[in-house]
């Protein structure tokens, strides 16, 4: 199996990995598929439905590749395919994980943002992974009921997961193949290629990366021995072309409101602001598309880890802190007072900061007890109670990330409590699933719960880096 060189353009051979339900095993065979894939020599793009940040960092550790999300409730439906076409360019095959069921999405919301809506805005087939675990002849009726239930949506073959010997194969063999669907590969049971959990699911790669690299090495080794890799590849092959461009950075910000500042001549352009993005063990959760943004509207990015930093990079400008871990490195956190000190200082001064989710912990006068950065008059501890879910939200206060009245869909996931929960100037109003207000605007920050993805609103990297330019 050589490299096609077939990956530019909407003719990418593509093909969705989904499931009847979560723990079917879409990640290990999602992951295993793409790094076996890569060892045979084929460039694969790698692609997370939903909003999860953890499962495309294995996705980038099987592919040498960022992790891309596709999400239809963040981005909206018609951003599906040019955000896929992005993140394939140069590619000879790509690879979609799906999120939960095959056909669950948005609560409430029909079929938004499930596998089923993304495969067919893809127009690509789908392998169904079955956890066979506790049945024989009654797959066929799962199988039988998951392409009869939107003929809109190709399922074009199933990998039977968790199978316990010979003879249970051969038992769920013949009950898929009375479906007429074909069974493209078997997997038995492997505790191997098992990734350890915690309060949000799977531990990233970046907390346990030599460990990780056993894991999708294992990960490849089982679906290579256990798949038929030729007809996956044919599959996919089949998917063809449809009427779509990709997305770009600086096509986005020059079509999104308000006009852009007219751009100096060359020699006159003045260098970019710098912006710090926090990153590391600690800081995890981002999108790609976040930086390619930020620099497309002329800033100079640069990570640093408030793990190991004890400041932050000279000249930066304005500050990015997404999601992550910090409860879980809240001692490591506490401890490094240097970049706690020049974090506060940053902020004090004025100068943009946006925080998601971790980042606004990281603000927070205190969490768990441990002293944070003192940015906000606020204090995070750790919960019981997980809070999930997506929400439609507009910007109540008028910051450095957008003005007041900017609606932005984002999601919430966290098992953390900030008291209080909003500042006198909220950063979000929610108005779906429930009305609240929260997260803070003070000085140049903007920091809240909610994750959102710039790609749906590209003005806001644009309104940050114009801030960073002049605070």
């Amino acid at each position: 199996m050589t490299s096609s060189g077939s990956g530019s353009g909407s003719a990418v051979p593509r093909l969705v990995v989904a499931a009847p339900s979560s723990g079917s095993g879409k990640t290990t065979v999602a992951t295993g598929l793409m790094a076996a894939l890569c060892a045979r020599g084929l460039a694969v793009s790698p692609h997370k439905v939903g909003p999860d940040y953890i499962d495309p960092g294995y996705h980038a550790l099987a592919t040498g590749r960022a992790g891309r999300n596709l999400d239809a409730y963040l981005c909206g439906p018609e951003l599906v395919g040019p955000l896929f076409l992005h993140g394939a360019r140069g590619c000879d095959i790509a690879v979609v994980e799906g999120v939960m069921g095959l056909y669950d999405g948005a609560a409430g919301e029909g079929e938004l943002a499930s596998t089923a809506q993304v495969a067919k805005l893809l127009r690509a087939p789908v392998v169904l992974v079955v956890d066979a675990s506790s049945q024989s002849r009654s797959v066929a009726a799962l199988v039988h009921g998951f392409v009869s239930w939107d003929p809109e949506v190709r399922i074009g073959g199933v990998i039977l997961n968790k199978v316990a010997s010979d003879r249970h194969e051969a038992l769920l063999r013949e009950a898929v193949d009375s479906v007429g669907v074909p069974v493209l590969g078997v997997l038995r049971r492997a505790a191997r290629v098992d990734v350890p959990s915690r309060h949000l699911g799977l531990v990233p790669v970046a907390e346990r990366h030599a460990q990780a690299v056993d894991a999708v090495a294992a990960m490849a080794a089982q679906v290579a021995d256990g798949c038929d890799l030729e007809a996956l590849v044919a599959l996919a092959r089949g998917a063809g072309a449809w009427g779509c461009t990709a997305w770009d950075a600086g096509e986005a910000l020059v079509s999104s409101p308000p006009p852009p500042l007219p751009v100096p001549s060359p020699g006159a352009a003045p260098p970019g602001p710098r912006v710090a993005v926090a990153g590391g063990a600690a800081f995890t959760f981002s999108y790609a598309e976040h930086t390619e943004l930020l620099a497309a509207a002329g800033a100079e990015v640069v990570t640093f880890d408030p793990l190991r930093d004890e400041e932050l990079p000279p000249g930066t400008a304005g500050l990015v802190i997404g999601g992550g871990f910090p409860e879980v490195y809240a001692s490591e956190l506490s401890a490094n007072e240097g970049l706690r000190k020049s974090v506060a200082g940053l902020a004090l001064a004025g100068a943009p900061v946006a925080a998601e989710c971790a980042g606004l912990l990281y603000l927070c006068r205190d969490l768990d007890g441990l002293p944070m950065c003192g940015v906000l008059d606020a204090s995070a501890r750790m919960s019981e109670r997980l809070t999930l879910g997506y929400r439609d939200a507009v910007a109540v206060s008028d910051s450095a990330l957008a003005g007041a009245g900017t609606r932005m869909r984002g999601h919430e996931f966290h098992r953390t409590v900030v008291e209080p929960g909003a500042g006198a100037a909220p950063a979000w109003g929610m108005r779906a699933p429930e009305r609240r207000v929260e997260g803070f605007v003070e000085r140049g920050v903007h920091a809240s719960y909610l994750h959102t993805h710039w790609a749906a609103e590209p003005g806001v990297a644009r309104r940050f880096v114009e801030r960073c330019r002049t605070s």
